[in-house]
C-alpha cells in the first residue's frame, strides 16, 4: 500500500521529504554499510534538496546518482545537475565527489544513457541485473510524468533488465533526455514522491487511482511509495 502523508503547506512537505529520505538513508548506511541515492530535477524538490543538506549532517559512503538529466551541459540552467549541486552537493558535509554520479547530458541520448548503465553496473549494487538503489527521490508532472518517463512514450515498454534509456521526443522541452527506466525505479527499496500545488492535484489522485500507462507515476511499485503532498496537491477526499 502506499504510504500519504499529507502536509499544510509545501514548506512542511518539503521538511518531512527530507526527513524521510535522511532516515532511510541512515538506516542504509547502518544496514549495508553505504546508500544509494538518486535526485530528481524540477522546482518542487529543491527546497527539500536544501534542507536535506543539513539534515543529513554526514554524507560519508552515500552515492548519489540522477532518476533523469536533459540533455545539456552541466553548467546550464535546465541541467538537474546544476540544481542539485547549488541547492544540495555543495553543503553536503562529507560527500565525495567520486560518489557524486552526473548524468552526461552532453553525450546525448544514446550514448549519455549507455554510459550511465555502465555506471549503475559497476558502481552501484545489483540485483537480477538491475540497479537497486536506496532511495529514489521524485516530483509528478501535471501530467503524471516521473523522471523523464512521459505518458504512453515508448520507454515505459522497455526491457525489464533496462537500467538506462535516451529520450529524443520528450513533450516538454528540451525534448532530448536521458531517463532511469521504470524498472530500475520499481526495484527502488523507496521512492519519494513529493508534489505541492494545486497544478498537481489532478496528477496525484491519478496515481493513486488503477495502474496506467497514461500516468506513468501510478506504475511505481506501490509497496515501497511514500507520496508527500501539501493541502492543495492532495487528492479530494483529504479536503472533506
Amino acid at each position: 500500500m502506499t504510504s500519504l502523508t499529507t502536509c499544510a503547506d509545501a514548506e512542511t512537505a518539503a521538511k518531512r521529504a527530507a526527513g524521510e529520505i535522511a532516515r532511510r538513508l541512515q538506516a542504509a548506511r547502518r544496514e549495508r554499510g553505504g546508500a544509494h541515492l538518486a535526485l530528481s530535477g524540477g522546482t518542487t524538490p529543491a527546497r527539500t534538496y536544501e534542507l536535506l543538506s543539513a539534515e543529513l549532517q554526514d554524507w560519508q559512503a552515500i552515492d548519489v546518482w540522477f532518476a533523469d538529466e536533459r540533455c545539456v551541459g552541466p553548467d546550464d540552467d535546465e541541467s538537474n545537475y546544476k540544481l542539485a549541486r547549488e541547492t544540495l552537493l555543495d553543503a553536503a558535509a562529507g560527500l565525495e565527489p567520486a560518489r557524486v554520479h552526473r548524468m552526461h547530458g552532453e553525450l546525448g541520448p544514446e550514448e549519455g544513457a549507455a554510459s550511465y548503465a555502465a555506471e549503475l553496473r559497476e558502481h552501484a549494487p545489483i540485483e537480477d541485473a538491475l540497479a537497486v538503489l536506496d532511495v529514489i527521490a521524485l516530483g509528478i508532472g501535471p501530467d503524471g510524468h516521473i523522471a523523464s518517463l512521459f505518458p504512453g512514450a515508448p520507454t515505459l515498454q522497455a526491457g525489464e533488465h533496462e537500467l538506462c534509456l535516451g529520450v529524443h521526443d520528450s513533450p516538454k522541452p528540451p525534448p532530448e533526455r536521458i531517463t532511469l527506466s521504470l524498472a530500475v525505479l520499481r526495484a527502488a527499496r523507496r521512492c519519494v514522491l513529493l508534489a505541492t500545488g494545486s497544478s498537481k492535484a489532478d496528477a496525484v489522485s491519478a496515481m493513486l487511482d488503477e495502474p496506467s500507462p497514461h500516468v506513468p507515476a501510478s506504475l511505481l511499485r506501490r509497496a515501497r511509495l511514500s507520496v508527500i503532498v501539501d493541502d492543495a496537491a492532495g487528492p479530494p477526499p483529504l479536503h472533506r
